[in-house]
């Protein structure tokens, strides 16, 4: 793998959300997760409707309910058969987190599904150990090295990483010899994903990574970490946060004069971030793995229908796109289950095998990349694009970019 090259240009409230019209189990299960009958086919959903990322959280599950809402309304389910909703608000609460996941293994579910790469780094262990399949939403490499059953609906946090630092280097930077890096990352594996892909490819890619700070969900100021880095004189920073936490870093780096370019990894760029930081955010870069809202993508149509039907609060929300993208996926895994096993002989097992594992070039109506299983690979898409706020408004600078696969699992640090 050549990563020195250009990366190729390629193609609050829960109880009121308890309303939506998609079908939600309340206790119990069958031995059978789906049967011929009609049956609902179990999906469970964890979801960070509250805490400390619902800005994120509350219009991804708005998405992905409203997805599936359309799949059994105007699509007759899958092959026929609803999908059948178990979600839990977890609160971005890991020890809530291994509840939920307890529990949705043990009410039947055929597959499930994170937001985060945090919630899913609390639900991984179990769900693995009990061959439970899932995909995250956002992602990190420790969910998906060494791969076993959990997977990654898009490019990871180091993809993004990697994917910004090329461009950086061939469009933005100007000098002379290594620019100087400095990272401010989230303090759980949002943050140690780019972490990571930074020890990993910085001396190949030709960057020198000169401070490495970390900051909480909860942070009402970073003066003093960035009082730091600017001591260090860094050509460039790179943040990899949720939306919060990130337009405080913003907000306090111009405050203190740092006038250097700053990216963003994909789980804080988004309008919510804009909002935040205000006149601070214009001139931001940040990578997302989506196309904007109002594309004319065939998907677009129908999902801003049901954003201004069910939550018009979150038009515009890249959050939203994702999840709406995320239901779609799950029908399709669900379908190719069906079509290679059968309904009847439907488990977590062969929902894995002949659906997630069987997924070849899944369009998910143009809203971000294919979907395709590769063997040793388990990101489900591998294209992301970079954006820059543009006069208050995220805009695209590049085309899809594909993210080639990093092997982290061969590097002796990795996990520790």
């Amino acid at each position: 793998m050549s990563l020195k090259k250009p990366f190729k240009v390629a193609v609050v409230a829960c109880l009121a959300l308890l309303l939506v019209t998609v079908p939600i189990l309340g206790v119990g299960c069958t031995s059978n997760p789906a049967s011929p009958s009609g049956e609902g086919l179990k999906v469970g959903l964890s979801i960070c409707y509250t805490g400390v990322a619902a800005e994120k959280g509350r219009p991804m599950g708005n998405g992905k309910l409203d997805c599936i809402k359309y799949i059994n309304e105007e699509l007759g389910g899958v092959s026929g058969h609803p999908i059948e909703v178990i979600w839990r608000d977890n609160e971005y609460d890991t020890s809530k987190a291994v509840t939920i996941i307890n529990e949705l293994i043990s009410k039947g579910c055929l597959m499930f599904t994170t937001n985060s790469s945090k919630m899913m780094g609390a639900s991984m262990e179990i769900a693995n150990r009990a061959s439970f399949p899932g995909f995250s939403v956002f992602s990190s490499p420790i969910l998906t090295h060494p791969p076993k059953h959990i997977y990654a609906q898009m490019p990871d946090y180091g993809d993004d990483w990697a994917a910004f630092t090329e461009y950086y280097l061939d469009n933005v930077w100007q000098g002379s010899g290594k620019p100087k890096m400095a990272l401010h990352l989230l303090n759980n594996t949002t943050g140690y994903g780019a972490r990571d892909a930074a020890k990993a490819l910085a001396d190949q890619l030709g960057v020198e990574i000169v401070a490495t700070e970390e900051h909480t969900a909860t942070t009402i100021s970073e003066v003093e970490s960035l009082t730091r880095i600017k001591a260090l004189n860094p050509d460039i920073l790179y943040i990899s946060s949720t939306p919060q936490p990130t337009s405080i870093i913003v907000k306090n780096a111009a405050e203190l004069g740092m006038d250097i370019p700053i990216g963003c990894g994909h789980a804080s760029f988004t309008d919510v971030l804009v909002e935040l930081a205000g006149a601070d955010a214009e001139g931001v870069y940040g990578v997302f793995p989506t196309v904007n809202w109002y594309d004319d993508v065939p998907a677009m149509d129908k999902m801003v229908e049901y954003c201004k039907a069910n939550h018009p609060d979150d038009e515009g929300s890249m959050d939203y796109m994702t999840c709406w993208a995320e239901g779609l996926i799950i029908g399709e895994i669900l379908r190719v289950a069906i079509e290679n096993a059968g309904v009847e002989n439907l488990t977590p097992q062969t929902v894995e095998e002949q659906g997630f594992q069987k997924l070849n070039n899944f369009d998910v109506g143009g809203l971000h990349g294919p979907v395709s299983y590769t063997a040793g690979d388990n990101r489900l898409s591998k294209s992301v694009r970079v954006f820059q706020v543009q006069n208050g408004k995220i805009e695209p600078v590049t085309g899809w970019l594909d993210a080639p696969l990093i092997k982290y699992e061969d590097f002796e640090w990795f996990g520790k």
